[in-house]
């Protein structure tokens, strides 16, 4: 049977998701993999729809795995969490078709940057937000970040490191937005290249803090340079909310398109 798992968790205790063998540093993807082959009895590997970096949290990461194992959803849900660390769960787990694939047949990622907008830096919540000291002008960055819409070169957003070998992506969504003392990014695209999203966050902070005018996301979008764009914003402040699929694989509504 293959099978389809909804993985919420806070990678601030991890160096991303991607394994890095047995005697590498942790990570997400190997945590899973431990949990999920003590509840088989049997080895289990999984493929995730988007790899995350070091620091960066899911809301709901949809990975797949086969098993000869005789187990329900329930019992994989339950039983996979009880063997995560607390900074992991399984939120739910679905029997799908053995052509699924949790990468190559999503449509969509949809991502959250949230930063703490204020002079002193946060303490509460400080693994789950980034932060800004300078006043920035939300509105601005929300016009900016609209001519990045479309199918674009993205390279003026990708790191040096990036291993995709284009960097064609459609960007389906992009809104800025502000509650209070905090600002919000949200942004969807069909694929994401390597630190894309914060690159682009790194840049939106840019003209929202008066650095760079609002026509200056459009330059680097066209001059597809990196060493022109803003910085790299940090990691603690993305989430990967949810990639979307076609109705067809039977998954639940929030990553259904």
């Amino acid at each position: 049977m293959r099978y389809a798992l909804g993985v919420e968790y806070d990678g601030g205790g991890f160096q991303g998701w991607q394994g890095l063998g047995p005697s590498g540093p942790p990570t997400v993807q190997a945590a899973l993999e431990r949990a999920l082959s003590a509840v088989a009895d049997q080895a289990i590997t999984v493929s995730c729809a988007g790899r995350t970096d070091a620091g960066v949290h899911a809301q709901c990461q949809v990975v797949h795995f086969d098993s000869t194992a005789t187990r329900d959803p329930r019992a994989w849900t339950l039983g996979t969490t009880g063997r995560l660390p607390p900074s992991v769960c399984v939120r739910w787990c679905v029997p799908v078709a053995d052509d699924f694939h949790a990468r190559f047949c999503a449509r969509a990622r949809r991502y959250r940057y949230l930063l703490l907008n204020r002079l002193v830096r946060p303490a509460l919540y400080r693994h789950h937000m980034a932060w800004e000291r300078r006043a920035l002008d939300a509105d601005a960055m929300h016009r900016a970040a609209q001519a990045l819409l479309g199918e674009n070169d993205f390279n003026a957003f990708r790191t040096v490191h990036c291993q995709a070998p284009h960097a064609r992506r459609n960007l389906q969504d992009i809104v800025v937005r502000r509650d209070g003392e905090t600002v919000e990014v949200e942004i969807q695209a069909n694929a994401f290249l390597h630190h894309m999203v914060r690159n682009i966050v790194g840049s939106l902070l840019e003209v929202g803090a008066g650095a760079q005018d609002e026509g200056w996301i459009a330059q680097l979008l066209a001059g597809r340079d990196r060493t022109l764009a803003g910085p790299t914003a940090p990691p603690q402040g993305l989430v990967f909310l949810r990639p979307l699929y076609p109705p067809e694989w039977g998954l639940p509504t929030e990553v259904t398109l």
